[in-house]
């Protein structure tokens, strides 16, 4: 009985979203129609059930650019040792001054397009390696998130960048090639601090796989914590403006959320899995979330995830060979990147279960 309503359920929703997909205008469109109550497709539990928010005081570290490189890299994997977050702030000489404001005000402008001209760029089939599209998981996620993005994988193959939307095409091109520059010197600074050669992640093509998403979030009709899922992420991913909660652990094992507060002009970087494996465990991916926009203005951030661009099934990753010895065994087995993209794309993104799998 139990089982014929949960069937019964899942093929309700099933239709449900399926119907969301063909209307081809996302999250967007549904603001456009003057949806007053959040769809069911978008409740997700309430996130801080389980888990408190950070007590007073209790903030995400900031690693300044500026610094001399030893300080700059001490700061850097003190963050990625203990938090998998942080803020970078006067990285302006890889960037140039309102770069970051004008991508985000064009992918704004793409999804304040009329719903018929957004229609024609929607789909799921990220031909010439561009799409755009609500949730990536739409069809498998117990729960989608409140937003619409814009996809374009820049590596290991480059894209068919005219497919890029025109609105804001010129400011995405440019935006890979600024942040690829901000994240080589981010590696450079993580690959110091575990006493690597600079150099150590982008040898291993780690700059070389890059996919970036420019999400817009709709204003929600409703002031309640629904639309988002918790996360972790596959790679590392510097972003911009994004309205985040990070999870975190402190030394006494206590669990609470931190909510992730403006910092000008910075950019926000996080661990993700496949760091975590490379540094046996010295770095750690955590969990995160995007929360829900209740302001009267919709958001929009971007992030781009990276990982390495070498896909042969003669090539395997797993943790760094400097970094394993008989006092410090391998955490993790070697893989191919098929077999940890295969992984990541089948499971749920709050899970755990990427590292889990990997593990010896």
């Amino acid at each position: 009985m139990a089982s014929s309503a949960a069937a019964a359920a899942a093929t309700g929703r099933a239709a449900l979203v399926k119907a969301f997909d063909e209307t081809r205008t996302g999250v967007r469109g549904l603001v456009e129609s003057g949806v007053s109550a959040v769809p069911d497709i978008f409740r997700h539990p309430d996130p801080y059930a389980s888990v408190p928010l950070a007590p007073p005081g209790v903030s995400i570290p900031v690693v300044d650019l500026s610094l001399p490189a030893p300080l700059a890299a001490e700061a850097a994997a003190g963050a990625a040792r203990e938090w998998g977050f942080f803020y970078l702030v006067n990285h302006h000489a890889l960037v140039p001054p309102g770069f970051t404001d004008g991508l985000l005000a064009a992918t704004r402008a793409f999804n304040e397009l009329p719903a018929t001209e957004r229609a024609a760029h929607y789909g799921r089939s990220v031909d010439g390696g561009v799409d755009y599209f609500s949730n990536f998981d739409l069809y498998r996620s117990g729960a989608a998130s409140w937003r619409d993005t814009i996809e374009v994988t820049f590596g290991p193959s480059r894209p068919d960048t005219g497919r890029i939307p025109a609105a804001c095409r010129a400011e995405v091109v440019g935006w890979d090639a600024h942040a690829t520059a901000v994240s080589r010197a981010v590696m450079a600074l993580l690959c110091e601090g575990l006493g690597l050669a600079a150099d150590a992640l982008e040898e291993a093509s780690c700059l070389e796989g890059r996919v970036m998403v420019c999400h817009y979030y709709p204003v929600c009709p409703e002031p309640a914590p629904w639309g988002s899922s918790r996360t972790r992420t596959p790679s590392c991913s510097p972003s911009s403006r994004r309205m985040m909660s990070v999870k975190h652990t402190n030394e006494d094992g206590e669990s609470y959320w931190v909510d992730a507060k403006p910092v000008p002009g910075a950019l926000m970087i996080n661990v993700g899995d496949l760091l975590q494996i490379m540094s046996n465990d010295k770095y750690k991916s955590v969990e995160h979330r995007v929360v829900m926009n209740s302001h009267e203005e919709a958001r929009v951030s971007s992030a781009i995830f990276y990982n390495p661009g070498k896909r042969g099934d003669s090539v395997f990753y797993g943790p760094l060979p400097e970094l394993v010895s008989s006092e410090n065994p391998p955490k993790y087995r070697n893989f191919t990147m098929p077999e940890f993209l295969g992984t990541f794309f089948k499971r749920e993104l709050a899970s755990n279960a990427l590292i889990e799998h990997f593990k010896i």
